[in-house]
């Protein structure tokens, strides 16, 4: 779905977090950042992906990682997901959805024989010089840190 790929420098995102924070790429300089996008909050997928990464965040941190997820929600929406499953880091309430086209991760999907735009889920993993080392876009929800962390 995206056309960005491993070796391109990744989009000058600018966006705001679920309590109004600014987040944007040059934030991260002299870190390594994993953007994830996700369909939608408090889903079933979205929360084993967001809980496993969770479960697995002393072990980001320990290697220069730094997390933030990114959906179409609102910042409340956004919020009560974090408070619900206790999630470490930010997640960017994208509503205007600027974030999600300039990754190029918005478009047409199918799901139970219905077709409609929305998010494909997506993660991208940045060094810390703002260029995309790793594109997943097979995202294994319950085991997604282990892919990020090999």
């Amino acid at each position: 779905m995206t056309t960005l790929k491993a070796g391109d420098k990744a989009p000058n995102f600018k966006g705001l977090d679920q309590n109004g924070n600014e987040h944007k790429l040059s934030d991260y300089n002299g870190k390594k950042l994993v953007v994830f996008f996700y369909p939608k909050a408090s889903t079933p997928g979205c929360t084993m992906e967001a809980c496993d990464l969770r479960d697995n965040f002393e072990r980001f941190k320990a290697n220069n990682y730094e997390l933030l997820g990114v959906s179409a929600d609102s910042a409340k929406r956004q919020a009560n997901f974090i408070e619900k499953n206790n999630l470490p880091f930010p997640l960017l309430a994208d509503e205007d959805k600027s974030v999600i086209e300039a990754f190029g991760v918005w478009g047409p999907k199918k799901f139970m024989g219905r077709e409609f735009d929305g998010i494909h889920r997506t993660t991208f993993v940045i060094d810390e010089k703002g260029i995309i080392e790793e594109v997943i876009e097979k995202v294994k929800t319950k085991e997604h840190a282990s892919q990020i962390l090999k």
